[in-house]
């Protein structure tokens, strides 16, 4: 079943989008094989159905519980639905998604999409301990989201007030739950010159974890992203994921300028960012496809030594001036 989304104009998409994601999460984890995966509405609400030759166990309905518009797992039984319990990744309180709200911020439901296919395209569990890095970070969200499966989070931001306004939330956020934790920001310096600021923070969902050392990692730098070698070193990260500017609005800021094109800061970064991935990792990217087309971003990330993966349509509408799409590549193992 799918989630009521607060966006209608997303919510006229996440049923397809679902389907999309649906279909990579059989293709690169499910145990059980999926066919005939199809839109559906029961009871006039909307639904996604699919068949298996088998029913499902407990790790592909523990794996699908993440899907990023899933509301409700059912089994079909003759005309009934049998609820399938379900128990996803998430260990914080979803208020961490859903308290900020600012001009410009993206659906956190298809933050939780491009985050989902891009770890599903790496050769590391989705399910395991992941160090995420977004290097166009905004105020967080996807930050936010590789917090609440359980990652490290890791981010480079060249806009101050966002750096501000994300620094601010999350120290709030974790001391209104009084989770234990520590953070601190710090000027970032190379050779006695200001090259950034950083923001760390360390906590644990209690005293007994933090001293036992099961902590999460968050870190978050304000500069230019095609900086970011100097603040990270190579091969750190399992996924990289980010929204780049969509252009119309607030343009993409790079190499001193302004940028119409996202895809023109892209290529000044994706040999950094590429760099910066471990083998077997995978980096995602969601662009207005109005700024550039598929062919011309995926030839820039196979510029940068990634292969790009043969993924399902997830271009969708957003307004008259955005039509978004996302696409995924790998860094051979």
């Amino acid at each position: 079943m799918i989630l009521p989304a607060f966006n209608r104009v997303y919510g006229q998409s996440s049923a397809r989008l679902t389907h999309a994601e649906l279909a990579v999460f059989s293709d690169r984890a499910l145990t059980a094989t999926v066919s005939d995966i199809e839109e559906s509405r029961i009871g006039g609400l909307p639904y996604v159905t699919f068949a298996t030759a088998r029913p499902l166990g407990e790790p592909d309905v523990a794996l699908l519980s993440n899907l990023s518009s899933v509301y409700a797992l059912f089994e079909l039984a003759g005309e009934l639905l049998r609820p399938l319990t379900m128990s996803p990744l998430d260990r914080l309180s979803s208020d961490l998604l859903t308290i900020q709200k600012y001009a410009g911020k993206t659906n956190e439901h298809f933050t939780k999409l491009l985050l989902n296919v891009t770890a599903l395209a790496s050769d590391f569990p989705l399910d395991g301990r992941l160090s995420v890095f977004d290097p166009m970070c905004g105020r967080g969200t996807t930050l936010n989201q590789a917090l609440m499966y359980g990652y490290d989070a890791y981010g480079l931001d060249v806009d101050g007030k966002d750096f501000d306004a994300y620094s601010g939330f999350l120290r709030t956020w974790l001391k209104n739950k009084r989770l234990k934790h520590t953070a601190e920001i710090v000027p970032v310096r190379r050779e006695r010159a200001l090259i950034g600021r950083r923001l760390s923070v360390t906590f644990a969902l209690s005293k007994e974890a933090y001293k036992a050392g099961e902590t999460q990692q968050v870190s978050v730098v304000n500069a230019d992203t095609v900086r970011s070698r100097d603040f990270f070193k190579p091969r750190s990260f399992h996924v990289i994921a980010t929204d780049a500017p969509y252009g119309v609005q607030h343009g993409s800021k790079g190499g001193g300028g302004l940028a119409r094109s996202p895809l023109e800061l892209i290529a000044q970064a994706a040999p950094t960012w590429a760099e910066l991935l471990r083998p077997g990792g995978a980096l995602g990217i969601s662009w207005n496809t109005y700024g550039g087309g598929r062919d011309e971003l995926a030839g820039i990330l196979t510029a940068a030594g990634l292969d790009v993966v043969p993924y399902p349509d997830f271009e969708h509408w957003v307004d008259q001036a955005i039509v978004r799409d996302l696409m995924v590549a790998r860094k051979p193992a």
